[in-house]
């Protein structure tokens, strides 16, 4: 008979066995979840001051995380925002934007360029099982999809809810405010093929929140990345029953309400596998509010303009970051971030290193989110709208180089000396102060001129249709 101590020895080697140590198979590398809405705007969030659209659980995100004022992303529009995600460069160095087709349409032959290593691609390398959830607009064509841009599992929609409307559809302005849900039929795809020709859109927010808790279960047990990419706020906009009709700001508050339960259905799942503590999740937005569309586009709020603009409320967006045992709760950051930033932080803390072959724009702000007091605030962020730089911030001062409204019928209005707005005392850039700080000015142009000494524009990607 074996001594009990042995008997103690040999049961413990076998739950050892059988129930290895997440940290040890891991070797440190976190999950990574990046929860991305579409066209949401600053304002839209109660954690953001949204005085009718209830947001429980991204309050609670921004309470128990790290909730930044003054995050951006990298373009003003779908295509070219997505592709800086994805990748940490500005879109002009991959080709994904234009002056005038501002998004990949349904008919274009273009896509992200097999050349451009995403963020799945790297973390994928890394041994992370890798999955994308929810609106693409990167390329709708096999080719372009998300299984041939390191993603391994892809649920969703190729473009824009609204670029494949029935035929028989209201057409110009007024279709976006058409609530029938039959009348659309932007495709719904698994892998690389169409699994449902026209989907019923008010259950898009529930079905992409399901296929992503299904997929956080199955990975559970290894580093995962999964990039859930919310098909709304953008028109048309549908919500299911369980939220229709339920908000005070309107069917807007509705379907901004609807994707705050996915957010909570998300972080509860996390919980309760026990995965929360070795998981990083981000949300943002990919531009500002479509504001073209009154009561059915969202709120910049005190910021200037919206979607399609260079102006703040175009390009200045939500940013929470939530770890719950690396990033302190309740932290507020002032520092300038951006979505571009997601990519090298992350590659960082997955054990990895950037490309070395080309330029990355992204910075690794993990000393902002692990409380550091080293600040890149004073780093410059460059505000492009299609291949084009129309502004530029450092610290709290923005040069506008050129402006234009978000969809008027204006044209671009070139500006010597640049406007200069100090974004601390004037949020919503109304005070022009060029005149009295002329040295302000001069560093922005010298900023511009150093960005552009290695900038190498790609050829578009987004003007060749069938």
């Amino acid at each position: 008979m074996k001594s009990p101590l042995l008997l103690f020895i040999t049961l413990v080697l076998v739950l050892a066995g059988s129930c290895p140590c997440p940290a040890a198979a891991r070797d440190g590398k976190p999950n990574v979840i990046v929860i991305y809405a579409d066209d949401l705007g600053w304002g839209d969030l109660g954690c953001y001051g949204s005085p009718t659209i209830s947001t429980p659980h991204l309050n609670r995100m921004a309470a128990q995380g790290m909730r930044f004022t003054d995050f951006y992303s990298a373009a003003e529009v779908c295509t070219p925002s997505r592709a800086a995600l994805l990748t940490g460069r500005y879109p002009v160095r991959n080709g994904m934007c234009h002056e005038t087709y501002r998004v990949l349409r349904r008919n274009s032959k273009g896509g992200l360029p097999k050349s451009e290593v995403t963020l799945a691609s790297v973390l994928k390398q890394q041994g992370y099982r890798t999955g994308c959830v929810g609106k693409w607009h990167l390329g709708h064509l096999k080719e372009h999809l998300p299984p041939n841009h390191g993603f391994e599992e892809y649920f969703g929609m190729p473009f824009s809810n609204d670029m494949m409307p029935a035929p028989d559809a209201p057409k110009g302005r007024e279709k976006m405010f058409f609530e029938d849900t039959s009348l659309w039929r932007t495709p719904l795809i698994r892998g690389l093929d169409v699994i449902e020709e026209k989907p019923d859109q008010r259950q898009l927010t529930k079905r992409y929140t399901e296929e992503s808790l299904k997929f956080i279960e199955k990975n559970k047990d290894q580093p995962f990345f999964l990039y859930l990419a919310h098909t709304f706020p953008h028109v048309p906009l549908f919500a299911s029953e369980a939220f229709k009709d339920r908000s005070r700001a309107g069917l807007y508050g509705d379907v901004v309400e609807e994707i705050d339960w996915s957010v909570g259905q998300i972080l509860d799942g996390l919980v309760r596998l026990g995965i929360d503590n070795n998981t990083l999740v981000v949300f943002s937005s990919d531009n500002g509010p479509w504001t073209l569309f009154d009561s059915h586009g969202g709120s910049a709020g005190p910021l200037r303009e919206g979607k399609g603009s260079t102006w703040e409320g175009g390009m200045r967006v939500p940013g929470i970051f939530w770890w719950p045992s690396r990033i302190a709760s309740g932290i507020t950051r002032h520092e300038t971030a951006s979505t571009m930033d997601v990519f090298t932080t992350v590659t960082k803390l997955a054990g990895a290193t950037p490309p070395q072959d080309r330029v990355i724009d992204g910075r690794d702000i993990a000393p902002l989110l692990f409380g550091s007091d080293r600040s890149p605030s004073d780093d410059p962020f460059f505000y492009y709208r299609g291949p084009d730089l129309y502004a530029v911030r450092i610290g709290l001062w923005k040069a506008h180089f050129i402006t234009r409204s978000s969809y008027g019928p204006d044209k671009p209005a070139p500006h010597d000396p640049p406007l200069l707005f100090h974004l601390g005392e004037d949020p919503g850039e109304r005070w022009d102060r060029a005149a009295k700080y002329p040295e302000v000015i001069e560093r922005m142009r010298q900023a511009v001129a150093k960005h552009r000494a290695n900038l190498v524009p790609a050829a578009s990607q987004l003007i060749e249709t069938e």
